[in-house]
């Protein structure tokens, strides 16, 4: 799921509403902001753990400072995961995040890169006359991308990315992150959820791989959705070992949440 900065999306008290709703155990979260002047300077993926009441959150920075306007990559200094025992300081950032009621053993990053020519986007943009945003083409330049992972103790490790939005770029970046994902599950002996906005069309994903989508539905525009980006990915889960969650649209985001109940038992 996408947040909005809250200064041109809905309060912090309609974020906590909403991700309550949600009452998940464990939320990956995209396009997420860590004290920008934009968002009233907040946290925001702890605020999105103090509201499904998890104790266990880690945010990592794609950019310092405001994507669209001026920012830049990271340095050697930047700490890479801000975590919910973290003490290391960082400037106002955009990235992603997950927060979990389910313990975190271990956290970790893997750095994806970006395009190095941007494109055309159609984005939201708010209309004062009606309820949904205005669509309108911009030039975007890529960001950098990264996945961050949580392995839980109950035997599962949950990998969040956002990908590129240049095409072919994305599809290169989900072979690594399958990769990569594959080898810490490996290592500590988890079952592994791929999950976020993938920036790809239905199949793409998972396209002459073992691969399986948990989820087949579109899920942007919210208003509207006409097409599927945000997906939940195994390589191992069978049908008869999860069912899928069932969400009311929701005002946080231009993206629709998707979820998934696991049926089977705990490690």
């Amino acid at each position: 799921m996408e947040i909005p900065p809250n200064k041109s999306g809905p309060s912090l008290a309609a974020l906590h509403r909403a991700i309550a709703a949600l009452a998940t155990d464990v939320i990956a979260v995209q396009e997420i902001d860590f004290n920008l002047p934009r968002s009233g300077s907040i946290n925001q993926v702890a605020e999105v753990a103090s509201a499904m009441g998890a104790t266990d959150w880690a945010f990592a920075p794609s950019i310092v400072g405001t994507p669209g306007e001026k920012w830049r990559k990271l340095n050697e200094s930047d700490p890479k995961v801000i975590a919910d025992n973290s003490s290391e300081v960082l400037l106002g950032s955009y990235g992603i995040g997950i927060a979990s009621t389910i313990r975190v053993v271990k956290w970790h990053r893997f750095e994806l890169g970006n395009s190095p020519i941007g494109m055309p986007l159609v984005v939201p943009t708010e209309s004062e006359t009606s309820s949904r945003p205005k669509i309108r083409a911009i030039y975007v330049h890529d960001e950098p991308r990264v996945a961050l992972a949580a392995t839980l103790e109950n035997g599962f490790t949950v990998v969040n990315t956002h990908l590129s939005f240049v095409p072919g770029v994305n599809l290169a970046q989900l072979k690594k992150l399958k990769k990569w994902a594959l080898q810490i599950g490996s290592e500590s002996n988890t079952k592994v959820l791929l999950m976020g906005d993938l920036n790809l069309p239905k199949n793409l994903p998972v396209a002459l791989s073992k691969w399986r989508s948990l989820i087949t539905q579109n899920t942007y525009p919210s208003w509207g959705a006409k097409v599927q980006f945000d997906y939940i990915l195994s390589n191992e889960l069978t049908p008869h070992e999860y069912q899928t969650s069932k969400y009311p649209t929701m005002a946080i985001s231009d993206h629709l949440p998707i979820g998934v109940e696991i049926l089977t038992s705990q490690r």
